[in-house]
């Protein structure tokens, strides 16, 4: 009989393994250019690779790029909202 550990440790591999496959997928959809300034990206840039943010949203199959001049506004933008309504 197969152990209840050994079973748990293949679920959680399965599942693991199926995540991995959906962020494969989203992977081709990430935009050529930033979506708040339309900036270009170059997906072989190392640079640009590194330092551009990705937000994905699963449930509406959404891809958006964001530049870190874009990203850093609006991270600013959410500290100063947060700021003013306490």
């Amino acid at each position: 009989m197969v152990s209840a550990s050994r079973k748990l440790r293949r679920k959680k591999k399965k599942i693991a393994e199926k995540d991995l496959q959906e962020k494969l997928l989203m992977f081709d959809r990430i935009p050529d250019e930033c979506s708040a300034c339309t900036e270009p990206f170059d997906k072989q840039d190392k640079e640009m690779v590194s330092t551009w943010n990705v937000v994905i949203r699963k449930k509406e199959k959404i891809v958006r790029l964001y530049c870190p001049e874009c990203w850093g506004k609006a991270v600013n933008l959410i500290k100063e909202v947060e700021s003013s309504s306490v």
